[in-house]
């Protein structure tokens, strides 16, 4: 069974950092690609960032960019969001989320949510300003 676990949310004041991480387990295919997501209250969810295991290329939605890194320790099955000068606009709850398998997509479909098949439970993050 597939499971994800987010840890690492929080509360931090605005210029702040915070790392979450995403721990997995039950993967079945040493290929995968795991997103990271967050919703905010009211507004629809948004992809934030993505790593492909196949070759390592990572991608972030123009929000973060430049903020936020995503990164993966194999060795540990954890994907890592570090996340910097963060901003009021950041709080939200962030989900990890994968989909297993050899996967190359158009770049669009990596912060794409209904491309993923498995969701963790989430983590908040809460950003004061």
């Amino acid at each position: 069974e597939v499971q994800l676990v987010e840890s690492g949310g929080g509360l931090v004041q605005a210029g702040g950092s915070l790392r979450l991480s995403c721990a997995a387990s039950g993967f079945t295919s040493d290929d995968h690609v795991i997103g990271w997501f967050r919703q905010a209250p009211g507004k629809e969810r948004e992809g934030v960032s993505a790593i492909n295991s196949s070759g390592g290329r990572t991608y972030y939605s123009d929000s973060v960019k430049g903020r936020f890194a995503i990164s993966s320790d194999s060795a540990k099955n954890t994907v890592y969001l570090q996340m910097k000068s963060l901003k009021p606009e950041d709080t939200a709850v962030y989900y990890c989320a994968a989909v297993l398998g050899f996967t190359i997509w158009s770049d669009i479909y990596y912060l794409d949510g209904r491309q993923y098949d498995y969701w963790g439970q989430g983590t908040q993050v809460t950003v004061s300003s």
